[in-house]
């Protein structure tokens, strides 16, 4: 299926991935690695339930440490984030083996980004030096530009990224970004959440653990069971005149 939908694309054009259950699945890799290193920053196991599910990773750590009794404060936090850097570099072979790439997503990166005008980047709960490393494990680095994207280092609040990816596109670009000239791609409510408050066009997969159903309820403009049908995924993104 060919749409070109040029004509409706704003001449700068903000395209902001959402990485984890939206363009990859790691399977446990990541999970192991958080234990890991949460036992080694504080001397005990991580024995709450963990669920990931959209947080940055700001957010995420200091819910775990709290949620064990701990102060997140004094550079507990530093070194727990700074150890699950480690630990997950250490993990690149097993992220490979045991992780995949979602359908359709390098078909769907690669015809957005060949659309004139289009910046694509990643808003993500990933710290970058993950963000950046799970996406070249699995070859999909070279589709997007990191230095126009907001990770979980940057806020507590995932609601808050979007600012910093419209900051960076000012420095990088010459032109900053807003919420009328960007899209934003995930798979979370908080995706969908993130979108609303910062007045971005919001495109939803259900390859997480999010339904069609919630995810449109939840008020995304288009909403896929995954980025398989490429053609249907360049028009939700580059089909910019919305219907009021």
């Amino acid at each position: 299926m060919e749409v070109d939908m040029r004509a409706d694309v704003p001449p700068s054009l903000l395209v902001l991935w959402d990485i984890d259950h939206t363009l990859i699945d790691v399977g446990t890799v990541a999970r192991h690695a958080y234990a890991a290193a949460f036992r080694k920053a504080t001397g005990r196991g991580l024995e709450q339930p963990w669920q990931f599910d959209g947080r940055t990773e700001l957010a995420a750590a200091t819910e775990a440490l709290r949620a064990h009794g701990l102060d997140p404060g004094g550079g507990l936090l530093d070194a727990f984030t700074d150890l699950l850097i480690s630990e997950l570099r250490d993990r690149a072979d097993d992220l490979a083996a045991e992780g995949r790439v979602l359908p359709g997503v390098a078909d769907a990166l690669t015809a957005v980004g060949a659309v004139p005008g289009v910046h694509q980047s990643v808003l993500t709960g990933n710290l970058y030096p993950l963000a950046v490393l799970k996406m070249a494990v699995f070859g999909l680095d070279g589709h997007v530009d990191f230095r126009l994207g907001a990770y979980g280092g940057d806020s507590f609040e995932r609601a808050d990224l979007p600012a910093h990816a419209f900051r960076r596109t000012e420095r990088h670009l010459g032109r900053r970004h807003s919420g009328a000239d960007t899209v934003i791609i995930g798979d979370t409510l908080r995706d969908i959440a993130t979108g609303h408050a910062a007045g971005t066009r919001i495109v939803a997969v259900a390859t997480g653990s999010t339904s069609v159903a919630e995810l449109q309820a939840a008020g995304a403009d288009v909403v896929f069971p995954d980025l398989a049908d490429t053609g249907a995924v360049l028009h939700a993104v580059t089909a910019w005149r919305r219907s009021t």
